[in-house]
């Protein structure tokens, strides 16, 4: 563990009953787990700096303690404060109490639960923090994979003139995990893959693959692309969604008896510009699949004829793009196989690939609201545009397929993907390609 100069304090907020030292223990325990030595110099300081509030967000008084802590601080030192929160209850806390002066506002996704509470939410922060000041937290954004997926594109000459419907005939995004929603079933029956992956991960994920070129190098020509490009995303409708969920997911506590909330859902969506007019994009995500990891795969099209006499497979030519847990790029390409007769096969060729030990996306981005970096938060018009995808599919408005556990959800998800399939399903870390 490294000593990053942090010299503010850090306020745990939870309704468990702890008191501070048992908050400290639960962070000993956490670096432990990790490798770091509870007696460096490091963890001390950072034990130091650890402050408690026992209290339910939905409880007014708990954020009357949350002030008093954070006015205790404001009284010895001018450096900014920084919250980290869930948006529904700082909702509460800021119409209640109100933000301390010249505060930066770090708001946890799903940032509100629709576009309009998401609009409603906005406004809220802006009467007590400037837009410069209120960081909308996406850890996708802080991903290291997720900014090469920008980098690989905008940095080499060879992607851009093939990066269109011309060549580009269908797009995939899969976000698998292998995990249910273990001890989190209240929040999650709240919430839904849709909201909690689906509404700001995925959009982020595709925002980068298909935006244009950033016209400058300030941060806000970046997200003036992500916004513009989702602008353009068609908003869904029912005949391009399958929602499932994996059996028992009803038996986990504080999950409601005869829930439809979607556990999996897999989208088929469309942008409405002359670069991307016509190409289908295809994004799953789901829990209790058989692995966990998120791929990306860029088919590109057949050549307008084939020139030599064999059967093709229409997929044998791609951009493969793994972003967790492991990280590689790699291009498909069909090669001749030795002989006679014209005739190949498809190969892979890697590009690049990375260890999975990369800094933590919190860590960048926390370090990066602290900074007042925006780059990698979401802004307000990129967060109403995200909501405007998904806004006609909320709120059960499909069936909800069950599926077994370790499947690849429900059978209805291939009908959705149909001519432009198969699924291409993301592999183990140990076995390539992935």
């Amino acid at each position: 563990m490294r000593d990053e100069g942090l010299s503010v304090p850090i306020i745990g907020v939870a309704k468990s009953g702890w008191d501070l030292n048992q908050f400290k223990k639960r962070a000993i325990d956490s670096l432990k787990h990790r490798g770091c030595i509870p007696e460096s110099t490091s963890v001390q300081r950072l034990l130091g700096l650890l402050r408690y509030v026992d209290g339910d967000y939905s409880d007014a008084n708990t954020f009357t303690r949350l002030r008093t802590q954070l006015g205790r601080r404001g009284a010895h030192c001018t450096t900014w404060r920084c919250h980290q929160a869930c948006s529904r209850p700082w909702r509460m806390g800021l119409q209640s109490r109100g933000a301390p002066n010249n505060a930066r506002l770090v708001i946890e996704t799903p940032f509100g639960r629709d576009r309009a509470t998401a609009r409603t939410l906005s406004r809220l922060c802006s009467q007590y923090s400037a837009e410069e000041n209120i960081s909308r937290i996406d850890h996708y954004l802080g991903k290291e994979p997720v900014q090469n997926i920008v980098y690989t594109r905008f940095a080499n000459s060879m992607f851009e003139p093939l990066w269109n419907r011309h060549h580009i005939s269908s797009i995939q995004i899969t976000m698998a995990e292998s995990f249910g929603v273990q001890d989190r079933g209240q929040f999650y029956d709240e919430t839904g893959a849709l909201r909690d992956v689906m509404q700001n991960h995925m959009m982020q994920i595709l925002a980068q693959l298909a935006m244009d070129p950033p016209t400058g190098e300030e941060c806000e020509a970046m997200r003036d692309q992500k916004a513009s490009l989702l602008r353009a995303v068609r908003p869904l409708d029912g005949t391009h969604v399958v929602r499932g969920q994996y059996e028992g997911y009803q038996s986990v506590p504080g999950v409601r008896t005869g829930s439809a909330v979607e556990t999996f859902i897999a989208v088929k969506l469309f942008i409405e510009s002359w670069r991307w007019a016509g190409v289908p994009i295809y994004i799953r995500v789901g829990k209790m699949l058989p692995v966990t990891a998120t791929k990306i795969m860029v088919r590109f099209r057949r050549p307008p004829r084939e020139s030599f006499d064999e059967l093709v497979p229409p997929g044998s030519g791609y951009v493969r793009m793994r972003i967790s847990p492991d990280v590689n790029i790699a291009v498909g390409v069909r090669v001749k196989l030795p002989g006679e007769r014209m005739v190949g096969e498809d190969v892979e060729m890697t590009l690049t690939q990375h260890a999975p030990h990369l800094r933590p996306p919190y860590q960048r981005l926390l370090s990066d609201a602290v900074r007042g970096a925006g780059e990698l938060f979401g802004r307000d018009d990129i967060i109403d545009a995200q909501w405007r995808i998904v806004e006609p599919i909320l709120d059960n408005v499909t069936p909800v397929y069950q599926y077994a556990l370790g499947a690849w959800g429900p059978d209805e998800a291939l009908a959705l993907i149909g001519v432009d399939g198969p699924w291409q399903n993301p592999k183990p870390v140990a076995a390539t390609p992935a």
